[in-house]
């Protein structure tokens, strides 16, 4: 049986001594994702593994590839709607993931795709699916937990904002707004400091296939501007979503 991975047999080795010193640091530093880390990167192997054979398949149909950016837009609604729970259970949470990774998701995807600012086929629209909806399901998740965990902190000021006549979702953005948009920072900082501090990988990737630096660099622009939309719109419909759902009392709210 060969362990080579295509990385070199040194991989075996490393990969696992990487996964062992991010449990340590975890678990040092009180982070509470010892097992997280361990079943991250279990999962990771397993679906990249099935993900390779199916990947295969899909960039030979654009049908192919428009079914899989579907598979990969329900598992982010799950993912999200899993990581907002655990900070509060909101009624129609799953519908609201859903309804904020679609409209940033989808919005941007249709607005590069049907003008062909990047060409319509498999290759292109399954990886650039895959970006753009990971960036909105990053920034729902991180944008719905630091609201229901701010509007917890501080209910006493959002009942203030209803005794001045504020109506309740005015006075529910009123308090949460401000955190909401840190949920925007990666992708402003990635956006800020491309070139700088990394290389991103739809840069490299076609340098390395053989385009030219200016085509690579236009494209990697193309992706970065889109996430920045893409996060913003999947912002801007979770915290109004949240404005006008039916809220738990701000008390029994866990961080």
């Amino acid at each position: 049986m060969s362990f080579d991975t295509g990385l070199g047999l040194a991989a075996v080795v490393v990969l696992p001594l990487l996964i062992a010193t991010g449990v340590v640091a975890s678990r040092y530093a009180g982070l509470r994702h010892d097992r997280g880390i361990v079943t991250a990167a279990v999962r990771a192997v397993l679906q990249l593994t099935a993900v390779g054979l199916v990947v295969g398949v899909a960039l030979q149909h654009t049908l192919g590839a428009l079914a899989f950016v579907l598979v990969m837009f329900v598992v982010a609604t799950i993912t999200s709607t899993r990581r907002i729970h655990s900070a509060a259970v909101i009624p129609r949470q799953w519908a609201y993931c859903a309804a904020a990774i679609g409209c940033g998701a989808f919005a941007v995807l249709l607005l590069l795709i049907l003008p062909g600012v990047v060409p319509r086929n498999p290759a292109t629209i399954l990886p650039m699916g895959g970006i753009i909806i990971g960036g909105t399901m990053t920034a729902t998740t991180l944008a719905g937990r630091r609201m229901l965990s701010e509007y917890g902190t501080r209910y006493g000021e959002f009942e203030a904002g209803l005794s001045i006549g504020l109506l309740p979702p005015d006075s529910f953005k009123l308090v949460v707004g401000p955190v909401a948009g840190d949920a925007l920072l990666p992708a402003l900082d990635q956006t800020r400091t491309v070139g700088l501090v990394s290389l991103p990988g739809a840069f490299v990737g076609m340098v390395l296939g053989g385009a030219s630096p200016t085509e690579a660099a236009a494209l990697q622009l193309v992706v970065l501007i889109g996430l920045i939309a893409a996060e913003a719109l999947a912002i801007l419909t979770i915290t109004e979503l949240l404005a006008r759902s039916a809220l738990p009392d701000g008390r029994t709210v866990s961080s």
